[in-house]
């Protein structure tokens, strides 16, 4: 049984052609650090269609130039995006493309080189978190610590409804972020084989913190 069937609705594999051929150059270890950030935008701004088809309309008026007519727009609805730092900044200026009004919170966690037990170490969100629709990003799902402790997080602060965007996942990921929270929703472009001796994801794309920002 795959994880999407074992935890049905809950995993959305974002798997448009177009997605899987920028998926494809962002794996390549040739790509460079531009070209990476770029991609990362791009796939971001694919998942945030996705993370965001479930948005209530209503009927609004429009007046085109030839005559009026009820157009659909999204109804009230306040959005937040909440990157895990430092990969998951490379993710929020595609969202934003799509929702220029959603606010932005940031998070900080670090993975223990050692125990691979993720620390929180910043957090900074908008002062009415708890009534907003959040999109966690983090380009990478490898062991689900840092984004298990990021949902909790966001609970403890009074988040209802919470999805998480990922590119790449581990199977291992997907399934200790949903175990741990019964109502939270996962979007991924892969879910890949597995992990590592490290607990980096294979064949995965590497460290995306290093590869968006040029580090290593």
């Amino acid at each position: 049984m795959s994880l999407s069937e074992e935890f049905a609705g809950r995993v959305t594999i974002v798997d448009h052609p177009m997605v899987q051929h920028k998926l494809s150059i962002l794996r390549d270890v040739n790509t460079s650090s531009k070209q990476f950030r770029e991609l990362v935008r791009e796939l971001a701004l694919f998942e945030g269609y996705e993370a965001t088809r479930d948005l209530p309309l209503e009927d609004v008026e429009v007046t085109t130039p030839l005559m009026t007519t009820t157009c659909k727009m999204v109804r009230g609805k306040k959005l937040a995006i909440v990157p895990i730092l430092r990969a998951g900044l490379g993710m929020v200026e595609g969202m934003l493309e799509l929702m220029p009004a959603a606010k932005v919170g940031h998070l900080g966690m670090y993975r223990d080189e050692s125990t691979h037990e993720p620390h929180e170490y910043y957090a900074k969100m908008p002062e009415d978190i708890a009534a907003r629709d959040v999109i966690v990003v983090d380009p990478m799902l490898a062991t689900g610590g840092s984004a298990t402790a990021a949902i909790s997080y966001l609970r403890a602060c009074g988040v209802r409804n919470l999805k998480l965007a990922v590119l790449v996942a581990a199977p291992e990921g997907v399934r200790a972020v949903l175990e741990s929270d019964p109502d939270v929703q996962v979007l991924t472009c892969a879910i890949d084989e597995g992990m590592n001796e490290a607990c980096y994801i294979m064949p995965g794309l590497g460290d995306a913190g290093d590869r968006i920002f040029g580090t290593k």
